[in-house]
């Protein structure tokens, strides 16, 4: 009897947007410089910066909640810290934020660090130990291993600072500075035992697309605890060490009357004259020459932000028009690629102030307001308010989120059964059973055959497997797969509903699945190893994740599906293009279907010359010639290099990635140099 469910999908033929909040309540004006933090359960808060029509800064703790649309001015009691902007907020222990630094209303720059409690709405400030970096703003903080990184920045009369240093946030204790990049309004992020910085503003106040890193594993001046008064780090305590260099008592800023009640801490030149050390791990650094989905730093609003391995680059509207989409940068490569078209995420009409996003990496949110003002005639500017927000599911253009991207650091080690072993677990045992016969001693008590996709395979007719419910009785199946009903009944939602209902299969301990028996070979082997990553000798092939793809559509394994769809975005190539492009098609998979059509057309030369392409059935091959614009043309290799001599740049990357013919779109034989394709990046 057959596996598979009636494919009665639901559609998705407009695709994904994502969706536009419109908030009410207190909304804030349209703060510069300020916080703003995703914290979970659908809560976003922000802290200080400064209105920008009258250059007030202050202290306002703001929350909205995005189930009902609401912003709140918040409450809040305690150790309150007085007015900043350029600051930074941390979510820590999933219900605190960490704040350090920032700029006060006097332009004096702060090094202190603020603990507010979400839950009691209570500040508080913690007493610190060792030297304290020097005071700044429009740095970049995060929070790993229980420690905060804190790189960059700017100081007194617009210095860019070029240090690197950690609070250690079990003992209080800061380590000291180490050299690294002078950079400021950039991103920072660590993934794989690295710290990595994108973006921002160099000391010749340029923006660049540079990505530095900084190796700290094996470094003992970053992975040991930091001790209280240890080694050379003196007695300094933040708070009482050294008195603040304010000019007298702060007033109440703001119309909340808090007190602006934070120290300002420049501290002697004993500390600050310190030229910092090299930093203990390895410095490297990559200057992005040329790509076809580089996006430019120089034009558009960018937001930059960190998931799954990846650095993604929100490239959003700014005041003049520019090309705008959403790129990522996998770290493990350094290869960008171009994850959506700015139309397809960004209203024109709207300008987007911050964005923020949740710890998993899955979701992001842009926050900012209407670029014009109000029809309704209210008198409303245009960006007064963080009145709209714009809610993005990641997952829908590729990005797994964290907890599924495979971090070296995370896995757990195989087994000692497994040690050289790929996999990593329980997985690493279970592998060693998986399809191995019954007199083998592996304890196989469950059958599956599939569908032959290959010739070589031994086939039996399906009458021969007491299958005699099957619509063709008489059709040739795969060799069988041994596997193990408990395994698959603890991992396979569709057969732990099979047996419980006792139907056939449960009588007779054998399925068939109508699927490619390689597909289906894959797919079993991942109920017992968790992984579809590659591999030489037992990782499966990018064929095998797109009929994996389709299976997991049917039968509803949303986790499977988002780690097939990630796979096949990021590794797509000429062979498998036009097999991702009908698999994606037929799981309904938008943006993938996108994507591969995208690659297909623009490499269409050699994508025409593949196996993949060749097995399309005739409706496909319609289907996907039918993906090219109406007024596009095929051009030879002859006419791309005439046009080469009019465009060196494009034309070079047209031929690298189009062999001897290509799809033009219509205009696109213009001279024009912003061309773009989805071929191989040069860096």
């Amino acid at each position: 009897m057959t596996a598979s469910p009636v494919r009665n999908r639901k559609s998705t033929s407009e695709g994904y947007r994502p969706r536009l909040i419109s908030t009410v309540g207190a909304k804030p004006a349209c703060l510069v410089n300020a916080s703003v933090t995703y914290v979970g359960d659908d809560k976003i808060y922000a802290f200080g910066g400064f209105d920008q029509f009258t250059d007030e800064v202050y202290n306002h703790v703001l929350r909205l909640n995005l189930a009902t649309r609401q912003w709140n001015l918040v409450d809040n009691y305690g150790d309150i810290p007085g007015v900043r902007m350029g600051h930074t907020a941390c979510l820590w222990g999933g219900d605190k934020l960490l704040v350090f630094g920032g700029e006060n209303e006097h332009r004096q720059h702060l090094s202190d660090i603020v603990i507010f409690d979400l839950k009691t709405s209570h500040w508080r400030q913690p007493e610190t130990h060792g030297f304290t970096p020097r005071g700044r703003a429009r740095h970049s903080a995060v929070i790993y291993d229980d420690k905060l990184y804190i790189s960059g920045g700017q100081t007194g009369h617009d210095t860019v600072l070029d240090d690197i240093c950690f609070l250690d946030l079990k003992t209080w204790t800061w380590s000291r500075s180490w050299k690294f990049v002078p950079r400021y309004d950039h991103a920072s992020w660590i993934w794989n035992g690295r710290i990595w910085i994108f973006g921002g503003i160099n000391e010749d106040m340029e923006k660049n697309n540079e990505i530095w890193w900084l190796d700290l594993r094996g470094s003992p001046g970053f992975e040991s605890a930091m001790t209280y008064g240890s080694g050379d780090r003196q007695l300094v305590t933040a708070r009482h060490r050294f008195p603040a260099l304010s000019s007298g008592p702060q007033l109440a800023t703001g119309s909340t009357g808090y007190t602006a009640n934070s120290s300002v801490q420049s501290y002697p030149s004993v500390l600050s004259s310190r030229l910092p050390a090299i930093a203990p791990g390895s410095i490297s650094s990559l200057k992005f020459h040329s790509s076809p989905n580089l996006p430019s730093q120089a034009s558009g609003m960018h937001f930059h932000a960190f998931s799954s391995g990846c650095m993604l680059d929100f490239v959003t509207p700014a005041e003049l028009s520019c090309e705008t989409s959403l790129s990522s940068l996998e770290l493990d490569t350094l290869r960008w690629q171009k994850l959506a078209d700015g139309k397809e995420l960004y209203n024109p009409n709207f300008r987007w102030h911050y964005c923020t996003m949740n710890t998993e990496g899955t979701h992001a949110w842009l926050l900012g307001s209407p670029a014009e003002a109000a029809a309704d005639g209210n008198g409303v500017s245009p960006g007064e308010y963080l009145s709209d927000v714009l809610a993005i599911d990641l997952r829908k253009y590729g990005i797994p989120g964290n907890d599924l991207a495979m971090d070296p650091r995370s896995k757990l080690p195989s087994s000692d059964a497994n040690v050289s072993s790929h996999l990593t677990g329980i997985g690493a045992d279970l592998s060693a059973t998986f399809d191995r016969p019954p007199e083998t001693g592996s304890g196989a008590d469950f059958i599956i055959t599939a569908e032959p996709d290959d010739m070589d395979y031994e086939t039996s007719p399906t009458s021969s497997l007491d299958t005699a419910a099957t619509a063709e009785p008489s059709h040739a199946v795969s060799r069988p797969i041994h596997v193990h009903r408990l395994i698959l009944h603890a991992r396979w939602p569709h057969f732990a509903r099979l047996w419980s209902a006792q139907m056939v299969e449960f009588h007779t301990k054998k399925m068939h699945i109508p699927e490619p028996y390689s597909a289906v070979r894959a797919f079993l082997y991942y109920l017992y190893t968790d992984s579809i990553a590659p591999h030489p000798t037992h990782g499966p092939s990018l064929s095998d994740v797109a009929g994996m793809l389709v299976m997991s559509n049917i039968y509803d394994m949303p986790r499977l599906q988002l780690l097939c769809v990630t796979r096949l975005g990021r590794e797509l190539d000429i062979e498998h293009a036009a097999i991702i492009w009908e698999r994606a098609a037929t799981a309904n998979e938008e943006w993938l279907k996108k994507r591969a059509a995208t690659f297909c057309l623009q490499n269409w030369g050699r994508v025409v010359r593949t196996a993949g392409f060749r097995a399309l059935c005739p409706h496909s091959l319609i289907e996907l010639c039918s993906e090219s614009d109406t007024d596009a043309r095929v051009v030879s290799g002859e006419e791309l290099e005439l046009m080469g001599q009019l465009r060196p740049y494009a034309a070079g990357n047209r031929k690298r990635s189009l062999g001897s013919a290509g799809v033009l779109a219509s205009g696109e034989d213009d001279i024009d140099e912003e061309g773009e394709d989805d071929g191989m990046d040069v860096n």
